[in-house]
């Protein structure tokens, strides 16, 4: 692969019912959510503008904007748009749920301090083009965290992270097998991050494995 190319989208259209079984099965996992949002609670302070990418049911989006931060959220399935809503609204906190695509955002330019994509970087179908998105509406200063899998991370364990998940019998089997044949497929190399980031208006990144999956780190210069 090389950092200008495309890949065509590989993953299910996350609509109607496969967008709900998806949002049954991530609800279980809620320490990953908790977890990245005090993360980015030491990375910018209450108030700040933060913007989640393809947020899914919005599980995320709640738990950050839980902490006092102002949120808006970008998904390209109008189902999870919006579920995002429902759940910033059942957990009474503010989330601006929008409906768009990570390459084209519409969103203005210089508009937030921190983004984050968490588990779908892999599957954009222009993920340089994402990337300079994220550049365009990050304010100076501003840093863009992406979580995902590695494409290296072993059988062993992602068992032993399905394991964790709290999934029925059925429901673990199957995520296993999703992992094995779909989402490692699409997953990238460190060397896949390194090409892309320097193909982007970021220019660079640093990359720091997390378990099964790593943390992309960049920061918008002046």
């Amino acid at each position: 692969m090389t950092a200008q190319s495309t890949k065509p989208y590989r993953g299910l259209p996350m609509e109607g019912p496969i967008a709900t079984w998806y949002a049954n099965n991530t609800r279980r996992d809620s320490r990953r959510f908790e977890a990245v949002a005090r993360t980015i609670e030491e990375h910018v302070p209450e108030g700040a503008r933060v913007l989640e990418v393809a947020p899914g049911p919005g599980y995320l989006a709640v738990e950050i904007a839980k902490s006092g931060r102002r949120v808006t959220a970008l998904d390209i399935s109008k189902s999870f748009v919006r579920m995002t809503q429902e759940n910033a609204a059942r957990a009474g906190v503010t989330v601006d749920a929008r409906h768009g695509s990570a390459s084209a955002m519409p969103l203005p330019d210089d508009s937030f301090d921190l983004v984050v994509c968490m588990a779908a970087f892999k599957n954009f179908a222009d993920p340089v083009g994402a990337l300079n998105e994220i550049h365009r509406v990050l304010a100076v200063g501003g840093e863009a965290l992406i979580y995902d899998l590695r494409k290296d991370a072993a059988p062993s364990e992602i068992a032993a992270e399905v394991r964790k998940m709290g999934l029925s019998k059925w429901s673990g089997a199957w995520t296993r097998w999703i992992f094995r044949y779909w989402l490692l497929r699409v997953a990238y190399t460190r060397r896949d991050l390194e090409r892309m980031a320097a193909a982007s208006r970021f220019g660079g990144c640093r990359i720091v494995h997390q378990g099964i999956g790593f943390e992309w780190r960049f920061e918008k210069g002046a």
